[in-house]
């Protein structure tokens, strides 16, 4: 009797090595399945986008580390415009803390001795970034004509530095009331672990003030009307 197991054994392990396309779709059918999962619109964060969220956050973490306290400080700029501030003593006053609000006031003494209490900086979180806005008072309390300016990060900046842009609603506000020349200015705050600094700049503008980190003072009264 002719033995057909060994004219058999070559033919099944030639079709183990080429499969059919029965076999090549049933193989390919979960590894297409798996792909047609990811819906557009379903996309996790980029990593640009969740590197500038963690750096944001680290940046009001950073402001918040000095709640309570308040720090001296001078003016570094040297623009005519602010000749009246040359050399005075200067406070900022890290008052109200929270994860997505700050108020920080900005005490700044007179020639007269007196301590000029009218201005704070709240720098708040947003669906978008960060904002901050300039709350300006008078000694009664009420607010000044020109008070809650300011602008929207246009991008996520760093831990220990964020730039505002001036915004739509502050460029109205200017422009009523005849500060044209300030309808393209920039904010910027920075902080490290040694200063906390505060910068105006436009085209032909430069105003900044830097206070030392490193030597807390004894805080100032309520900014007016706070």
């Amino acid at each position: 009797m002719t033995d057909t197991r060994a004219r058999t054994r070559p033919v099944a392990r030639f079709a183990s090595r080429h499969p059919t396309p029965a076999l090549l779709a049933a193989a390919l059918a979960p590894l297409l399945a798996l792909a047609g999962c990811a819906a557009p619109g379903a996309e996790a964060p980029t990593p640009r986008a969740a590197t500038e969220d963690a750096a944001q956050t680290r940046f009001m973490a950073a402001l918040a580390s000095h709640c309570g306290k308040a720090y001296a400080g001078r003016m570094v700029s040297s623009d005519a415009a602010d000749a009246d501030m040359a050399g005075r003593a200067m406070v900022v006053h890290f008052r109200e803390c929270a994860a997505d609000r700050m108020a920080i006031p900005f005490h700044v003494e007179g020639e007269d001795g007196t301590w000029d209490r009218s201005r704070t900086w709240l720098i708040t979180r947003t669906a978008s970034g960060l904002r901050l806005k300039h709350d300006h008072r008078h000694a009664d309390g009420t607010h000044d004509a020109v008070t809650l300016y300011g602008g929207d990060t246009a991008d996520g900046g760093t831990a220990a530095a964020q730039d505002f842009p001036v915004d739509q609603e502050s460029i109205a506000m200017f422009r009523a009331g005849g500060l044209t020349a300030s309808v393209t200015n920039v904010w910027r705050v920075e902080i490290t672990l040694a200063t906390y600094t505060y910068q105006l700049s436009r085209a032909g503008r430069l105003f900044r003030v830097e206070f030392d980190l490193t030597q807390p003072v004894t805080p100032p009264p309520a900014p007016w009307g706070w």
